[in-house]
């Protein structure tokens, strides 16, 4: 922008601002606060102007009309924003909580940054979270702002050994690894089960080379990241650890689950640079997100196969992770010949006459109770005390149960394994219910595993089918994430949740690559009721990981 010498470098406002306005000023500026009588600061920024757009000639033309509306007090020609401008913030660790103090008015400085931020009247100051840290020091350095930071918190935290990547990448794993430092190593990778998130996530440890705490969502999980990091990288057994039940060490290289670390956050919080969270499609639920708050770590990876959550709040992760940087669809990884290809079955049942009548009946009660109201407003109701929401709710519940465990059910499945058998598949059949899980094992002479299963026995289970050549598990919702069973081939949902997150993480499981393997996944429905429709509106969601119009070969059977 040439000759900015004409332009004001110090702008002093009377009088109130609207939003707009507010926003249009800042597209050229920085805020430098407001006085007690109610005057506004700003400082041109010629570099924030070349971003955004901004002429000399708009500028120009805003300051004219704050001059005709009266309410520009002055210009200063000779203040530009530096040192100058006279803003400041200290920021101090007190009582292992972060404490900002800046002596002007920090909303219109760290813009949306502020819902994080709380004020304690009693400091007369903001608290910090540790994962806002870094990025609320770069929002007011970069806005002029002098920063006296006494907290001595390392941004960066080095191995104090070399770790060298043992394994060779594949193409997209090296686009995604770019990616992600690309943008300033943070971000989110969205790939579909089996093809190899966690190396990608050994990759970037072996880039930056900083003590790192990878968070896991299951027990198996966190074992199976420790074995692919020593697999895949010199670094020494005793330099990586579990921090999990009983085995709490800190290593340099620490691993642990979402349960464990929320509890334990305080004491991970100052010790790692570097944060992965695998299966990141979990990390908004309220009391999880507390890990990517209470963690330091600028540098943060998310991993997951379904990033999208029906409730809509994968939007939170975005600023806790640093947003989507790279994914790819199931059928894109099919064609590079890195998953196998598959096919989708719908395999229709009925209700029987007792199921059926019971089912309308309760369908009947609930629409008298809701009286046309969405599900979402009945279940927020039902939470705050509504009697009658309530039970509607618990009939909702009921007719879920009928048609998910619905008799013919089980026939159609007994019948899917008999002929996959035939052909030497290995088998998982996955369910929402415990009481039906052991009900279909039963049927089918079949492994179980449920979570109440005993550790010990799991893991048994598990090794016992992964190395029978075929053969059938029973799983409920323990087996729709961290499973590697790579020569699993055909899939059965008897019943889920309906969401097309868990699909594709049920689907995700049949697809580890093998010569001549084609999948097939088999989704039992009940027709005539609310299965119908859940089916139905999941394949007219929008979703990259999944579109039933891309991702394989759909066909319909009746049983």
């Amino acid at each position: 922008m040439d000759g900015t010498s004409e332009i004001p470098k110090k702008i002093i406002i009377k009088g109130w601002l609207s939003e707009a306005e507010f926003k249009d000023i800042m597209k050229f500026s920085d805020y430098g606060g407001t006085t007690t009588s109610g005057t506004k600061t700003f400082f041109l920024n010629v570099e924030k102007a070349k971003r955004n757009g901004i002429s000399e000639a708009e500028i120009a033309k805003k300051i004219e009309e704050l001059k005709i509306s009266g309410r520009l007090l002055k210009v200063d020609e000779s203040e530009t924003n530096d040192k100058n401008s006279g803003m400041r913030a200290l920021v101090l660790l007190e009582e292992d909580r972060i404490l900002l103090k800046p002596n002007f008015f920090l909303k219109g400085v760290v813009g949306d940054l502020s819902s994080y931020l709380s004020y304690e009247k009693r400091l007369n100051a903001y608290v910090v979270p540790p994962g806002k840290y870094f990025e609320v020091l770069e929002k007011l350095t970069s806005s002029g702002v002098k920063v006296e930071d006494k907290t001595s918190i390392m941004r960066s935290i080095p191995l104090n050994f070399k770790v060298e990547l043992k394994a060779e990448l594949r193409d997209y794993q090296r686009e995604a690894l770019a990616k992600w430092l690309e943008n300033g190593n943070k971000g989110i990778i969205a790939l579909p089960t089996g093809s190899g998130k966690t190396l990608i996530g050994i990759a970037a440890l072996a880039r930056v080379q900083e003590r790192t705490l990878i968070i896991t969502y299951t027990k198996e999980q966190l074992t199976q990241w420790i074995e692919m990091i020593l697999n895949f990288t010199d670094i020494p057994k005793n330099m990586v650890a579990p921090f999990y039940s009983e085995e709490k060490k800190l290593a340099p290289i620490t691993v642990s689950t979402y349960q464990t670390a929320f509890r334990y956050i305080d004491q991970l919080s100052l010790r790692y640079s570097f944060l992965i969270v695998d299966e990141v499609h979990h990390l908004p639920a309220d009391k999880f997100r507390t890990i990517a708050l209470g963690m330091y770590s600028p540098k943060r990876m998310g991993l997951s196969a379904t990033v999208i959550r029906e409730d809509g709040r994968h939007v939170d992760l975005f600023p806790l992770m640093g947003g989507i940087v790279y994914y790819k669809t199931p059928q894109e990884m099919v064609d590079k010949g890195y998953l196998a290809p598959y096919e989708t079955f719908i395999v229709k049942v009925k209700l029987t006459e007792e199921e059926r009548a019971k089912y309308d009946r309760l369908k009947e009660a609930y629409k008298r109770l809701t009286n046309g109201i969405p599900f979402k407003e009945v279940l927020a109701r039902a939470q705050k005390g509504n009697f009658l929401m309530a039970r509607a709710l618990k009939i909702h519940n009921e007719m879920l149960q009928i048609y998910q465990k619905a008799k013919e059910k089980e026939k159609a499945v007994v019948k899917i394994v008999a002929k996959e058998l035939e052909s030497g598949s290995k088998i998982l059949v996955f369910t929402q219910y415990v009481d039906q899980a052991e009900e279909i094992g039963k049927l089918l002479g079949a492994s179980v595993i449920t979570g109440s299963t005993d550790p010990k026995q799991r893991k048994k289970t598990l090794e016992e089918f992964r190395n029978a050549k075929e053969g059938i598990l029973v799983l409920t919702t323990v087996g729709d994430e961290g499973l590697d069973i790579p020569d699993v081939n055909v899939g059965i949902i008897v019943a889920g949740t309906g969401s097309r997150r868990q699909f594709v993480q049920r689907l995700g499981r049949l697809l580890r690559p093998k010569p001549g393997k084609v999948a097939k996944l088999y989704e039992v429905v009940t027709v005539g009721t609310a299965e119908e429709g859940q089916l139905r509106k999941r394949k007219k969601l929008s979703l990259d990981m999944f579109t039933s119009s891309t991702t394989g070969n759909k066909k319909d059977e009746a049983s």
